[in-house]
């Protein structure tokens, strides 16, 4: 069962492209979080979300909101993607226990072992906000990202 908007987003901690600890809880009161799931790095759909996220970055990730993504890949292979792509952004790893946090927002997917598309926009005070589930094979438009922020903040 998926997290669904007007719920309080499930808190957790993992570890990014640095191996430095984040904790989704630790924005509350300053900025909401872009969360975004995506099933594999270096795959082609993820690798065009991840960068069209990068290319228009102050829009996503500003003094009033984080983007954290997360995938089961591990830390060093997120390093390696984050350098690649020039990606200046956490990539959270859910690979211990697997998917486990991809499972408490309802976006794993059992049967591949990886994480759904699925995007929550989490606002400052740790309610859900927007939501959006689509299969692995099922891209997303990130312009639906933007008019849930725009919303949020109030224009």
């Amino acid at each position: 069962m998926s997290v669904e908007v007007g719920s309080t987003a499930p808190d957790f901690t993992l570890l990014d492209q640095n191996r430095e600890q984040v904790t989704l809880s630790s924005f509350r009161g300053d900025r909401a979080v872009l969360l975004i799931f995506y099933p594999l790095a270096f795959t082609e759909t993820c690798t065009g979300e991840l960068c069209a996220l990068s290319d228009d970055l102050p829009t996503f990730q500003n003094d009033r909101v984080q983007v954290l993504t997360v995938s089961v890949d591990s830390p060093y292979t997120h390093k390696i993607f984050s350098v690649r792509e020039g990606y200046e952004f956490p990539l959270l790893s859910d690979f211990w226990p697997h998917g486990g946090v991809a499972q408490l927002y309802g976006a794993f997917n059992e049967q591949a072992g990886i994480a759904n598309r699925g995007t929550f926009l989490i606002d400052v005070d740790g309610i859900v906000r927007f939501v959006e589930l689509n299969s692995p094979s099922e891209g997303r438009d990130p312009q639906d990202w933007r008019d849930a922020i725009t919303e949020l903040l109030g224009g």
